[in-house]
């Protein structure tokens, strides 16, 4: 991915934060309109988000479960040295897509796919790599091609 969009990422890198800004927002806003997350769940069933202290300690007591018998039993530590889940798909991802901890969700999967927050050419990396997975992300990347081609940025 990072090579089909290289032009773009250097426009998109020589262009004002502030707009760029502005047009993730935009398009994140439009794709979340169309895309229904739960006919999907590509995300839950591929990307180990990082798990904060203060995630295991919502999820843990949502669970009814000592924060120390969470991590024995759902996590590991990565090669970052963060918490993750030991095994994808998610833990607590359902049968019909729907997560079964959605409001205590840790703080990386309630953020996701990152596209409607500020300063996003300081992770604009990540979102290269996020659409290959979501389709939200990916739909982004091809109107801003197509704005690109068009000299609208």
């Amino acid at each position: 991915m990072q090579k089909e969009y290289s032009v773009l990422l250097k426009k998109l890198r020589q262009t004002k934060s502030k707009q760029i800004d502005s047009i993730f927002l935009d398009l994140h806003t439009e794709e979340m309109d169309k895309i229904d997350c739960l006919e999907c769940a590509n995300c839950c069933r591929s990307l180990g988000p990082r798990i904060t202290n203060l995630d295991i300690e919502r999820l843990s007591g949502f669970l009814k479960m000592k924060s120390s018998h969470f991590i024995d039993k759902y996590l590991r530590i990565d090669e970052d040295n963060d918490f993750v889940f030991k095994s994808m798909p998610c833990p607590f991802l359902d049968d019909d897509n729907f997560c079964i901890v959605y409001k205590v969700r840790p703080k990386a999967c309630k953020d996701y796919p990152h596209t409607n927050q500020k300063n996003i050419l300081s992770i604009i990396d990540l979102c290269v790599k996020n659409a290959e997975t979501c389709p939200v992300v990916k739909n982004i990347f091809v109107s801003l091609e197509k704005m690109r081609l068009k000299s609208e940025l």
